[in-house]
C-alpha cells in the first residue's frame, strides 16, 4: 500500500511541475499573461499539498491559488486537460 502511495505521489508531483512547465511556455507569449505565468508558477508551494494523504493546504498555497486571477485558472485547466491527448493517451477521468 505504501509504494502504491508512494507511485501516487511521485506521479502526482511530475504532472504538477510538467503542467507549470507547460504552462510557462504556453502564456509567456502574450504581455498581460505574463502575470499570469508568475501566478502558476507561485503554485509550486502547493506541491506537497497534491499527493493522497498529505496535509491540508498551507496558508502559503491557499494565498498563492487566491492570487490567480479567474480567466488565468481557467485557461490553465483547458490546457491541463489538452495534455494527455497531445500524449496520445486517453483523456483523463477522475471518479469524486
Amino acid at each position: 500500500m505504501a509504494a502504491v502511495k508512494s507511485s501516487s505521489s511521485v506521479v502526482s508531483l511530475l504532472l504538477l511541475s510538467l503542467l507549470v512547465i507547460v504552462l510557462q511556455s504556453r502564456v509567456i507569449e502574450c504581455q498581460p499573461q505574463q502575470s499570469c505565468t508568475a501566478s502558476l508558477t507561485g503554485l509550486n508551494v502547493c506541491a506537497p499539498f497534491l499527493v493522497p494523504g498529505s496535509p491540508s493546504a498551507s496558508t502559503e498555497c491557499c494565498n498563492a491559488v487566491q492570487s490567480i486571477n479567474h480567466d488565468c485558472m481557467c485557461n490553465t485547466m483547458r490546457i491541463a486537460a489538452q495534455i494527455p491527448a497531445q500524449c496520445n493517451l486517453p483523456p483523463l477521468s477522475c471518479s469524486g
